[in-house]
This record gives C-alpha cells, structure tokens and sequence, in this order.
C-alpha cells in the first residue's frame, strides 16, 4: 500500500526557505520511507497536548509535522522546521 504525500502551502513555503540539501533530504525522506511504508505511523512519533492529533518525523535537526488521513491514505505535511523553532 503506497501512502500519498501531500504539502500544505505553508510546508511548501518552509521547504524553500531551508537549505537544498536538507529540503531534499527531506523530500527523499517522505518519499522513500513514509509513503511506502503499510503504516507511516511506525517512522514516525505522536505529538501530545493541543497537537495530539499531529505526527512528526525526524529528519536530522528538522521536524516534519504531518497529519495522517486514514480514509484518504494520505499524509498531509503540515509544517517543517527546525526542531528549536518548531514546536513553538
């Protein structure tokens, strides 16, 4: 089962502003490891408190913060930043 990687306009605008290698570290990422995965919830972890419903995945210093949509096999990314800047 292939998953289907999906960036909000806001992702899209994060992945320009960071360095070409970590953006394409992190696409290859997504595409390699979460969208062929049977779960994509195994590579990744569950946010808790006002973004329980948020998984992220770590890639290096960067956070990847998706929304898993069963119903659609879809993982919709919704930010990307570095971890100190992320969460806030």
């Amino acid at each position: 089962m292939a998953w289907t990687i999906k960036y909000t306009d806001t992702a899209r605008k994060q992945l320009k502003k960071i360095d070409r290698q970590i953006a394409r570290r992190i696409l290859h990422f997504m595409d390699e490891r979460v969208a062929v995965a049977d779960d994509p919830r195994q590579t990744g972890k569950a946010l808790t408190g006002p973004l329980g419903n948020f998984w992220r995945y770590r890639v290096g210093d960067y956070r990847v913060i998706c929304d898993i949509q069963d119903n659609e096999m879809c993982v919709l990314v919704v930010e990307i930043g570095n971890r100190k800047d992320i969460y806030r």
